[in-house]
């Protein structure tokens, strides 16, 4: 009679809120060394979150640096930020706040974990970004799934694909209420968005008033097996990267992105952009959810 080995610790943790019921929650496998493939995708697709993160340690020995991969309950995906932020968080709550460095699939992605008042913030440095062009078909692809008219784009923001770990079709909202009001075609756009292999499509609204630099995101997620994402690292850092590129904000700027209001879990994303330097930064804090 054979036993099956016993299954690693399944923790949940918000990401960009540091209230439970806020941000983004993802799925921790803080040791995935006894995983395959197919346990770390029915571990994410039983949690049903957006996304899972699950650890293995460095070959090395160094305490601080781990092997990561991420899983959506449909598929694996090359990198993921809100679960970075997340799994940050853990760890710290474990071996103490400071440096860590994780290897993903997208590449190296250094995340510094801070203290202040007792809560922990993670910061994660991207891999070096890219913004390229969309063909003008894709976009009104994109527009038909999504039921916006293309006089409801704003045209300060041109469509582009941005990547910073992952790909996403950057799409800018004229108005609020444009935003909130999102009710697509899931299947028409997982078809566009796996043929020109997005993650998400980051959808934007630039609050007008104060120095210009919040902005509100949503973020469909159809190819991850589900509506939208509460918040969004990784498409977080790839809007970044393309609001720099094409002159919206200054070289050196911080941005904050609002996300997961019109969803009932209201997140904050720190954007954080360096002259001199391509990689995009991305902070929030983060909770365990008590379960």
């Amino acid at each position: 009679m054979t036993t099956e080995p016993p299954r690693p610790a399944v923790l949940r943790y918000t990401a960009f809120s540091s209230a439970p019921g806020g941000g983004n929650p993802a799925g921790v496998v803080l040791d995935a060394r006894g995983l395959g493939d197919g346990d770390m995708l029915a571990v994410a697709a039983e949690l049903g979150y957006s996304e899972s993160a699950f650890l293995t340690p460095d070959p090395g020995g160094d305490a601080r640096t781990f092997r990561v991969r991420y899983f959506s309950p449909k598929a694996e995906v090359p990198f993921c930020g809100h679960a970075t932020v997340a799994t940050a968080v853990a760890l710290a709550e474990r071996i103490g706040p400071g440096e860590l460095v994780f290897e993903t699939r997208a590449g190296t992605v250094p995340v510094v974990v801070t203290e202040d008042g007792g809560a922990l913030r993670a910061t994660l440095t991207s891999v070096e970004p890219y913004v390229e062009d969309i063909d003008g078909a894709d976009v009104e692809e994109a527009l038909a799934a999504l039921s916006w008219p293309a006089a409801d784009l704003d045209p300060a923001f041109p469509p582009r694909v941005a990547f910073a770990g992952a790909r996403h079709l950057v799409l800018g909202a004229a108005t609020r209420a444009r935003l909130a009001d999102l009710d697509y075609d899931f299947a028409r756009l997982e078809a566009l968005m796996r043929r020109l292999d997005l993650t998400t499509v980051q959808l934007v609204w630039r609050d007008g008033t104060g120095t210009g630099t919040v902005f509100h995101v949503r973020d469909p997620f159809p190819v991850g097996g589900v509506v939208e994402d509460p918040a969004t690292g990784a498409a977080a850092a790839a809007f970044g990267a393309y609001a720099r590129e094409l002159g919206l904000v200054a070289e050196d700027a911080v941005l904050t992105l609002r996300q997961g209001e019109d969803l009932g879990r209201p997140g904050e994303l720190t954007v954080t952009l360096r002259a001199g330097d391509p990689r995009v930064r991305v902070g929030g804090t983060g909770a365990r959810i008590d379960h």
